[in-house]
């Protein structure tokens, strides 16, 4: 009896030993890890002629948020149609956080026909060859890309640089030409023009898309220029394709560059409405002739120089050496009952005058 009691104590103080061991014990095991890399979720694709490049970034954790240990397998693959089994193009070995790379050139199929959506996916695999699943997709056109711009060139104008090529196979509705300009010299600016405001300084690279259908075909004018600056231009056909909301391109192959030296060699816009009224002398005043004109719409006028002759004498400048630089003058060297004719030019900050205005007469009242 005793004994048995004895027995039953010492059972039930394990059972509770036991259950107050399990109260500190986490509850059902978990799986082991499967070291499945992240996914690449920043694939990018960009096709040169008949090759696309693509990169990403490779995961630094796998999808239990643990750190990647070791080189990780990478599968490039491609794919025409959603339907399709995505088709490996190539394989590589990355180590975690490294930057990707990958050039496939197209098969001559995709080289060729008309412009279709072709996407490209990476996956990456543990060491036993399982995934996480496909990246994000990196869609290209896939077709026969345009041909290349032929017959570039560049001539600077007034109001900008105007660019011609040759506008064979600008035919279809999608196709446009892009105009790509780089900044090669900036041009320090003169003394004489560090007075004026400043302007803002231009970006490194810039592009302009002319798009089919304008006119004059094969021709477009870059306004946005600063004169003394060195510019080499370089163009490419591009044909655009829209795809759920997302314009896609496939650009033929870039032309040879050309360079233009932005001299400005231009003078400003003639002046226009020059008046003249005459004073008349007179309790202490002497006679005058006042002038005022339509101020320039261009830029680059750094004043005026006013001119005035009689009769049939030669054009005298009586404005000062330094430009006018308001649209108006008074002319206190006159004399009471004689004639005069006056003109004006615009003087450019880059020193050229423009031809004179229309010619303004004004007799001064005798006393």
């Amino acid at each position: 009896m005793i004994k048995a009691e004895r027995w039953g104590w010492c059972a039930l103080a394990m059972a509770l030993a036991l259950a107050a061991a399990g109260c500190g014990t986490p509850g059902a095991p978990q799986p082991p890890s499967l070291n499945l890399p992240d996914k690449v979720t920043d694939l990018a694709a960009l096709r040169a002629g008949g090759q696309v490049n693509l990169s990403w970034t490779m995961p630094t954790k796998n999808t239990d948020k643990l750190l990647l240990k070791g080189d990780v397998a990478v599968r490039v693959c491609r794919r025409l149609d959603a339907a399709e089994e995505c088709a490996t193009v190539g394989t590589l070995e990355l180590a975690p956080g490294a930057g990707g790379e990958f050039a496939d050139v197209l098969p001559p199929a995709l080289a060729a026909g008309k412009a279709r959506v072709l996407d490209y996916y990476v996956e990456l695999e543990n060491h036993k060859g399982r995934s996480a699943g496909l990246s994000n997709g990196a869609p290209v056109l896939a077709g026969k890309a345009p041909a290349a711009v032929t017959g570039l060139k560049a001539e600077v104008r007034k109001d900008g640089v105007v660019l011609n090529w040759d506008s064979a196979g600008e035919e279809t509705a999608s196709t446009a030409v892009r105009l790509d300009r780089k900044l090669l010299t900036p041009a320090a600016k003169p003394k004489s023009q560090q007075s004026f405001l400043a302007q803002q300084a231009e970006p490194i690279e810039r592009s302009l898309m002319v798009e089919t259908g304008a006119r004059p075909a094969g021709r477009a004018l870059d306004r946005e220029i600063q004169f003394g600056n060195v510019y080499e231009y370089r163009a490419q056909r591009v044909i655009r394709v829209d795809v759920n909301g997302k314009t896609l391109e496939l650009a033929g192959e870039l032309s040879l560059p050309v360079r233009m030296d932005a001299k400005d060699i231009f003078s400003p816009a003639v002046p226009t409405g020059l008046a003249a009224v005459a004073t008349e002398g007179g309790n202490g005043a002497e006679a005058a002739v006042d002038l005022s004109w339509q101020p320039s719409s261009d830029a680059d006028v750094a004043g005026y120089v006013v001119y005035r002759r009689e009769a049939a004498s030669e054009w005298a400048r009586i404005s000062p050496a330094e430009p006018v630089q308001g649209p108006a003058f008074h002319d206190a060297h006159v004399e009471p009952g004689h004639t005069y004719e006056y003109a004006v030019g615009a003087m450019g900050r880059n020193g050229q005058e423009s031809a004179r205005s229309e010619v303004a007469t004004e007799t001064v009242p005798s006393p």
